[in-house]
């Protein structure tokens, strides 16, 4: 597929089907998420699959947004491998970058996805068990669409290049 294809039909999915990813398709996925840039190439970015009956449930205990994926990927950077620069964490940024990566291979490998941020951070560490370090960012739920999910009319609603470019 051309990568323009992917970025414009790349859109959030909010009703799964319970179909899961191949393990071929969520590898195709998670290596994207590897070779995504990083600052100093520290690589903080850290993916937790959760697929287990228990992993999901806490999912759906610190987020109402899993639409009925039947895989989610928590995607977390890791502050103990790279610093901060005037004070944002590049961890997150970093683990922003392979999130975005991994939401247009999964596009690319035909499962719909959703990114769902992650608003209750203290909350997730301690479910998930994770470092004080970790900073979880995004959930990514994977799956696909569901034949009554007929999409977002917002999807191809864009503003204007203009207002997003300032030319200096």
């Amino acid at each position: 597929m051309e990568f323009t294809d992917v970025v414009a039909g790349r859109e959030a999915v909010r009703k799964f089907d319970g179909r899961k990813p191949t393990d071929e398709q969520l590898a195709q996925i998670l290596e994207a998420g590897r070779l995504a840039p990083t600052a100093y190439n520290k690589q903080p970015q850290r993916v937790y699959v959760l697929e287990s009956d228990e992993a999901l449930g806490k999912m759906d205990a610190v987020h109402p947004c899993r639409y009925g994926a039947p895989v989610v990927l928590l995607v977390c950077g890791d502050r103990a491998v790279t610093p901060d620069l005037d004070g944002i964490p590049t961890a997150m940024v970093d683990a922003s970058i392979a999130a975005t990566h991994m939401l247009l291979a999964a596009y690319n490998t035909g499962v719909d996805s959703v990114w769902a941020g992650v608003f209750k951070v203290e909350e997730t560490k301690k479910i998930f068990g994770l470092p004080d370090s970790m900073i979880p960012v995004c959930f990514i739920d994977l799956g696909f669409r569901s034949p009554e999910y007929k999409g977002n009319p917002q999807h191809t609603k864009r503003n204007p290049l203009e207002t997003m470019v300032t030319r200096l």
